[in-house]
């Protein structure tokens, strides 16, 4: 059984954003305007999300083709 997992994509700038905010962003592997992430949808993804909500922007991924 696959784990869920969700696709999250930077829609806002970093610049004038809390230090701690600028490295969550790098930790869930987002950086730029418009770079995306499928990252799976665990509760400490999840809590890294909620810190940035702000910055991104949320949506359900369809499973990964391996």
């Amino acid at each position: 059984m696959a784990e869920a997992a969700i696709r999250v994509t930077q829609v806002r700038s970093a610049i004038g954003s809390k230090p701690k905010h600028r490295g969550t962003l790098r930790a869930l592997g987002l950086g730029r305007i418009g770079r995306t992430a499928v990252l799976p949808d665990r509760p400490e993804i999840r809590g890294m999300v909620a810190r940035v909500t702000h910055l991104v922007k949320v949506t359900a991924a369809e499973e990964a083709k391996k």
